[in-house]
């Protein structure tokens, strides 16, 4: 799958996933009265990921009707495996449903309401919730990222003052230097002295 973008062109390649041949038709012609030119329908739910990797589109629209759980239960795999904005249609649902669906990643879960006029506004609600969510979670990636980069700079400090007997500042003084003499981070240079430590004990 090519990498996450924001979206909102009317270029998007929309991919309809829905066995019915009438409500796939009706999913189709609403969006391509609102617009939109790139849709694809897939039938089969066999080799359905593999199908959704060959065709890369940005948005997907899942249309179950009357779905069981475990059918429920694959749709939301993709969901979650996918990362791109999802709505999904049922004819009938329940609350434990809805969290499962806003859990795995669903923008729009739609019950009861397939109908062509809403098509358009569905899929703007899928798209500007999924790029809330990707915001949210590329803010959160970059905050694990920051905290792991200083509890690794942490930990060469405290192998230098141990080793060598340093203070915590002369230990990041160490390791800001060896840094800046190769041309590389304070926290490459401390997962270069935690690896070196951990092959020396």
């Amino acid at each position: 799958m090519s990498e996450e973008k924001p979206l909102s062109e009317l270029s998007l390649r929309i991919l309809i996933v829905d066995q019915n041949v009438m409500r796939a038709s009706v999913l189709e012609d609403g969006l391509r009265e609102a617009g939109y030119t790139k849709v694809t329908v897939v039938r089969d739910m066999q080799n359905l990921m593999r199908r959704i990797l060959e065709i890369d589109p940005d948005v997907i629209f899942i249309d179950l009707e009357n779905p069981n759980r475990d059918v429920l239960e694959q749709m939301f795999q993709v969901s979650r495996s996918v990362r791109r904005p999802i709505a999904m249609f049922v004819d009938r649902s329940d609350t434990d449903m809805i969290i499962a669906a806003v859990d795995a990643g669903v923008g729009a879960y739609v019950v009861d309401g397939l109908r062509k006029e809403r098509v358009k506004s569905i899929l703007d609600m899928a798209v500007i919730r999924y790029n809330a969510f990707s915001k949210l979670r590329d803010e959160l990636d970059k905050a694990r990222a920051a905290l792991d980069e200083r509890k690794l700079v942490e930990r060469a400090k405290g192998i230098l003052m141990k080793e060598r007997g340093l203070s915590e500042e002369a230990a990041y003084s160490v390791l800001r230097k060896a840094a800046m003499n190769e041309n590389r981070r304070v926290v490459d240079v401390a997962q270069s002295v935690v690896t070196a430590a951990r092959l020396l004990k």
